[in-house]
């Protein structure tokens, strides 16, 4: 398999895997829109040439849009192989990649977002572990940091205060969300009509900075949907998902 490099001068003609191709399109435009501002930054997006979801995304953690404190770490946002792609190693070529990438870069280590058991959109954390993954850190929602360190005497992650105790201050379904994530510029809009029409109390919070997504009240700020103050869950969803949620 081959590999691509999504950078500033190729991104308008790239496929991003994780949405359809045609840039007219919000989801593509949305998330094209928000790698451009981080390629700068040192954010890597790795890609088979092969048309399907199989990517690595990472970036130095100081820059990431999440919670954490790691000082010298690399960050992976994202490793996603699915479809027919998955099954033939890619996954490995693709966290190789990062890993010797890292480490010519002068990285301690890499960490991820992850839990106990497989959440959707989040690593899976069988193959964390089988790839010398631990956890450093867990939020009381269950959402986990794990690292994988370069040497020994490298700090372990861990998350900032405002992730270890996800709840927010408002009654009602209050969505915390990026860019980062394509399917949100789709599905978020459409949770907001759902809900209006059927009077359900809902406030969608999109995060617009890395400073902001960094101070979040939740681990995971690509996606993450809490009731009445208590966190319910990072998965993205459409109209009947989300009725089926409130249903219950």
């Amino acid at each position: 398999m081959d590999y691509i490099r999504v950078t500033k001068d190729n991104l308008d003609g790239e496929h991003i895997c994780c949405a359809i191709s045609n840039n007219k399109d919000v989801q593509v435009a949305s998330k094209k829109a928000w790698l451009a501002d981080r390629f700068d930054e040192g954010l890597v997006f790795l890609k088979s040439v092969e048309r399907g979801k199989c990517f690595i995304e990472y970036i130095p953690a100081e820059y990431a849009w999440i919670p954490v404190r790691a000082d010298g770490y690399m960050v992976i946002d994202c490793l996603w192989v699915s479809g027919s792609l998955k099954g033939h190693g890619y996954s490995n070529d693709l966290l190789e990649a990062c890993v010797s990438d890292s480490r010519e870069k002068g990285k301690r280590g890499l960490c991820i977002l992850s839990s106990a058991k497989k959440k959707p959109f989040l690593a899976d954390p069988k193959y964390l572990a089988h790839k010398g993954f631990s956890v450093c850190d867990e939020a009381d929602n269950g959402i986990q940091l794990w690292h994988l360190p370069f040497s020994d005497q490298a700090e372990k992650p861990s998350f900032r205060d405002c992730a270890k105790h996800p709840r927010v201050e408002e009654a009602g379904y209050v969505l915390y969300y990026t860019h980062q994530c394509p399917f949100n510029a789709k599905y978020v809009p459409i949770l907001e009509k759902t809900a209006e029409e059927r009077g359900i109390p809902f406030r969608a919070i999109r995060l617009n900075s890395r400073e902001e997504a960094q101070n979040a009240p939740t681990p995971v700020t690509t996606c993450a949907l809490f009731y009445n103050g208590e966190y319910l869950t990072n998965e993205q969803m459409n109209e009947t998902k989300f009725l089926k949620l409130v249903s219950r």
